[in-house]
Formats: C-alpha cells, sequence, structure tokens
C-alpha cells in the first residue's frame, strides 16, 4: 500500500513539474517571440511593396526590400495572385498552431501563396524558365510586388487564360485534382457530387470531375445554381430547397467542402464501397457551427474504418506535375478559373473580409499593378 502511495505521489510531482515547466517556457516564448518585420527596419535599398502581417489578425501594405532568388529560385513580377481560406487561417494563428508559426506575433510575416506573373530573374541553377517567361504557381509570400518560387511550384502560363484566371489556381485547383484523384479515385462514369459547388475549391472540382468523365451533381445556393450549371454540373441542388442527403441517388464519390451534415447522412447517399473526401468545413473566416463539423470530421474518419465506405481527409501538395495538369486542363478548355471580385493591392483587408463572409462565388483575386505595366 506504501508503495502505491509513493507511486501516486512521484507521479503527481513529475506531472505537476512538466506542467510548470511548460508554462513557463510558453509564457519566455510567447514575450520573446517576434515578427521579422521587427528585425527589418533598415529602409529598403531596393523597395517593393508587399502585404505583410506583421501582428496576427492584422494585415499591412508595407515598403519592404526586393527578393533576391538563391541559385535555385526564380523572382517572379507578380501580376495576380488570390486568397485562401489557410490565409485567413494562418492570419489569425489559432493557439495550437503558434509554438511553430510565433506564439504572440507571426515569426514569418509573409502572405499569400497563389500566383502568376512573369520571371524576372532565375539562379544559375535554373534550367526550366527564362525571365520573360508568363508563369503560375505557388510562393509564399506571393501577395507583393515580387516574390521569389522555387521551380518545382511554377509552371508556364497557358496563352488562353489570363493572369488573374492563372494567380487563382493553384491551392484551389491542386486541392480539387488531388482530393477527386488521388483521395476519392474518381473514375469515368461515376457519380460524383460536390458539396459546396459555388466556392473556390468547388468550382474547380466540378470542371475537374467532369474532364475526368464523371456524371457531376453540385450543391450551392439559390443564387449560385446559374453558376454552377453554366461550369459542367449535370445537376444541381439548390440546399435551400432541398437535402441531397434525403435523395434516392447513392454517389460513388462526395466532394465535401462543408462538412455540415453527419456521418450517417451522408454514408445513406454513398455507395456501398463510396468515398467521401472531407475537402473542408464551409469556407473562410470564423463561422457558427465549424468546431462542430470539425468534430464531426474526425468521427467520421475514425467511424470509416469499420465500414466499406470511406471518409478521407488530405493536404494539398504544390507539385508541378499537378500544376502542369491544371495548366493542360485549362489550355484545352476544359477548366476555366471562376473570378468573383478583384481587388488592388492596398485593398487586401477588405479582399479577406469579403472572402470570409462566405458567399464568394469562385476566387477572389488580387491584381498586382507596376508603374511600367502597359
Amino acid at each position: 500500500m506504501k508503495l502505491i502511495k509513493r507511486i501516486f505521489k512521484w507521479t503527481g510531482i513529475v506531472i505537476l513539474v512538466v506542467v510548470l515547466a511548460s508554462g513557463l517556457w510558453l509564457f519566455v516564448a510567447y514575450w520573446r517571440s517576434s515578427s521579422d518585420c521587427e528585425r527589418t527596419t533598415a529602409t529598403p535599398t531596393h523597395p517593393m511593396k508587399a502585404i505583410r502581417k506583421c501582428e496576427y489578425g492584422i494585415v499591412t501594405l508595407r515598403e519592404v526590400e526586393k527578393p533576391i532568388p538563391t541559385d535555385n529560385q526564380i523572382l517572379v513580377k507578380v501580376r495576380a495572385a488570390s486568397l485562401n481560406a489557410a490565409d485567413g487561417h494562418l492570419l489569425r494563428g489559432f493557439f495550437a498552431m503558434r509554438p511553430f508559426s510565433g506564439m504572440r506575433k507571426p515569426k514569418d510575416s509573409r502572405f499569400g501563396i497563389d500566383c502568376a506573373g512573369t520571371v524576372e530573374a532565375v539562379g544559375k541553377n535554373v534550367t526550366q524558365f527564362k525571365p520573360g517567361d508568363e508563369v503560375f504557381g505557388a510562393a509564399n509570400g506571393s501577395i507583393a510586388e515580387y516574390v521569389c518560387a522555387a521551380e518545382r511550384t511554377l509552371v508556364m502560363k497557358p496563352e488562353n487564360i489570363t493572369f488573374e484566371q492563372a494567380g487563382s489556381v493553384a491551392v484551389a485547383g491542386l486541392t480539387a485534382l488531388q482530393g477527386l484523384r488521388d483521395q476519392g479515385n474518381l473514375q469515368p462514369g461515376q457519380k460524383v457530387l460536390v458539396n459546396g459547388a459555388s466556392g473556390g475549391v468547388g468550382t474547380f472540382a466540378v470542371q475537374i470531375a467532369k474532364s475526368f468523365g464523371a456524371d457531376v451533381t453540385g450543391v450551392c445556393s439559390t443564387r449560385n445554381v446559374a453558376m454552377v450549371r453554366s461550369i459542367g454540373a449535370d445537376r444541381v441542388i439548390d440546399y435551400t430547397k432541398e437535402d441531397f442527403t434525403q435523395s434516392a441517388q447513392p454517389y460513388d464519390l462526395i466532394f465535401d467542402n462543408v462538412s455540415n451534415h453527419s456521418f450517417s447522412e451522408r454514408r445513406r447517399i454513398l455507395t456501398s464501397n463510396g468515398i467521401c473526401v472531407l475537402a473542408g468545413i464551409g469556407g473562410a473566416g470564423s463561422h457558427e457551427g465549424q468546431w462542430a463539423r470539425l468534430g464531426g470530421s474526425l468521427k467520421a474518419l475514425v467511424a470509416s474504418w469499420f465500414i466499406s465506405q470511406k471518409f478521407v481527409t488530405f493536404i494539398a501538395r504544390i507539385t508541378r506535375e499537378d500544376l502542369t495538369i491544371l495548366s493542360d486542363l485549362m489550355e484545352s478548355g476544359k477548366v476555366t478559373p471562376v473570378i468573383d471580385k478583384r481587388y488592388r493591392l492596398n485593398e487586401v483587408a477588405q479582399a479577406l473580409r469579403y472572402l470570409e463572409e462566405g458567399h464568394a462565388q469562385g476566387k477572389v483575386v488580387i491584381t498586382v499593378e507596376h508603374d511600367n505595366y502597359a
């Protein structure tokens, strides 16, 4: 009995010490954390305008030093970029992320991923691009006049696609492509339902699924029905008038950007070996019920281990191969990016507010104007 009491006593002491040490570490890390905005105070020698997140929750337009590409990088003169749900999440900096992103302030103040523009300069090891090439893809800090990108994250822009359209593709297009093809194992002739068909990812998912030969049903609100039908959906369900989970139609694949239905409701309309790809919880911004949706998605992931139907989730990867597939789809006319609104570089805060209202039709784009543009 004494041994058991001693074990409990020392276990309690160890736990208390760990908790106190962790709390002290968090306290010190919080107050010592700083943003690279504070570490870079000198007047830029070669200035450019760029959006920076020097504080959590706030974006500012600043004059910063123009980046210099490394031997393996490409300097892109940005013509257009776009916003994604992830940008808002990183800007707010949920507490669980802060040990990695910065406790009190973001360690890395750069903002944006999607971009399109012209190659300004290349590192000595770059072989695929040369100055003057028109490109699109992904680069950290893309909402700026210039950005450095890795060679593997860019591809040539199709001539029939504008910079604004190309600048909206990377994150949303790759999420849709990899979710349908890799996670959903999409095959020609299958019946696919896209929940949240009118958003940034959803508009790509509808078109990519059609290009793969699927029979596509899109789910959206009344005002978006015509648009979703115009981009190729075979059927469109207005969720304000009809609950798609009550349909008698079974689906081989559900691509769910919203996750606003229960595990059992979605399972009921899947075929016996159907797959539900959990691609989101309702778009950008903080909104009512998002934590319940996240919890429901986690529950669905675990529950699907014990049934023939599968619920899966993933994080999209930026790959040159898949960017090339998206480029080919756009060049052939099978995919056309849908742009809702355009904002200038000094209007990014307004653009974020609009995106996080949750009603964007397709993508919200940031256009970048240079003084020497024709």
